[in-house]
């Protein structure tokens, strides 16, 4: 008995001072509920910009890792969560909550960055095997297909050359006006922003514009917004097409091409890997 006594944590008592049963159920479980500890494990992501595209300032510059919690239980509440699909903000949500320092703000981080988090998050909370559907370029067939994230999480397009400053930017000359165009990456904000102006029929022959307008910080040092649109507008198709390619080049992107092999019709093709809503909704 004293040895159950023991285990049970259950000092010996006189009789006249053991409480009633309820009250010592009660009194039992304050003490348990006092040790109980649960801490999420947690991992570092390999940020593709190395902090070196951010303004000084921010948190993340300079840094080549970003500290993030592995999914759980509560992410997967967010994730489906009706108000926050309707509303389109779950993952901005879910970036939120996976970050450890609530200091870094998911619309001021680097498109680029965020992709990463999305993918190693994903990774950890549902395993490195993507399964989704695919519509062959030749027989137009949907095809289940599926894809190893884990490869592709090394794989980001890094090749800058371009010289970055210390508040992030980068300049590109052009090669027909010879301009000196200062650029910037393109972070959360202007994500969402492009991500309204596709959806909306109105603005959606302008979104090449707008994602000129938002990357370009200065053309031959003129930093104002309205010289600089219409120095936009008038830019030769060449300028333009050669500032697009060397941003690019700069600014380093997630690369999922995949050698698609469709079962239905065995035609062979290089393609980028689908992000439907399968990437974290699987089935």
């Amino acid at each position: 008995m004293r040895n159950n006594e023991d285990r049970l944590g259950v000092q010996q008592l006189q009789q006249s001072a053991i409480p009633p049963p309820q009250q010592f159920i009660q009194q039992q479980a304050q003490q348990s509920q006092g040790q109980l500890s649960f801490i999420a494990p947690t991992e570092f992501v390999d940020l593709p910009s190395k902090g070196k595209l951010y303004p000084i300032g921010h948190p993340l510059k300079d840094k080549d890792t970003v500290e993030i919690k592995q999914m759980t239980a509560r992410e997967e509440d967010i994730l489906t969560n009706r108000s926050l699909l309707k509303k389109g903000v779950a993952l901005e949500k879910l970036l939120e909550s996976l970050i450890i320092d609530k200091t870094i703000k998911h619309e001021d981080m680097l498109i680029c960055d965020k992709n990463a988090i999305y993918l190693a998050a994903r990774i950890s909370g549902y395993g490195a095997e993507y399964t989704t559907q695919v519509v062959c370029p030749s027989c137009e067939k949907k095809v289940r297909s599926s894809f190893d994230l884990q490869e592709k999480l090394d794989l980001f397009v890094e090749e800058s050359v371009a010289e970055i400053s210390e508040n992030g930017t980068f300049k590109i000359t052009l090669p027909n006006t010879k301009w000196v165009v200062e650029c910037r990456a393109l972070n959360g904000s202007d994500e969402k922003r492009m991500l309204s102006a596709a959806t909306n029929k109105i603005k959606e022959e302008m979104s090449l514009m707008d994602q000129l307008r938002m990357m370009v910080v200065s053309i031959q040092g003129v930093t104002d917004k309205n010289v600089i649109g219409q120095a936009l507008e008038a830019m030769p198709a060449i300028d333009s097409k050669f500032l697009r390619k060397e941003y690019d080049k700069t600014v380093p992107a997630l690369n999922l091409k995949h050698t698609f092999n469709c079962k239905e019709c065995s035609h062979e093709e290089v393609m980028e890997v689908p992000l439907t809503a399968d990437f974290f909704w699987p089935k």
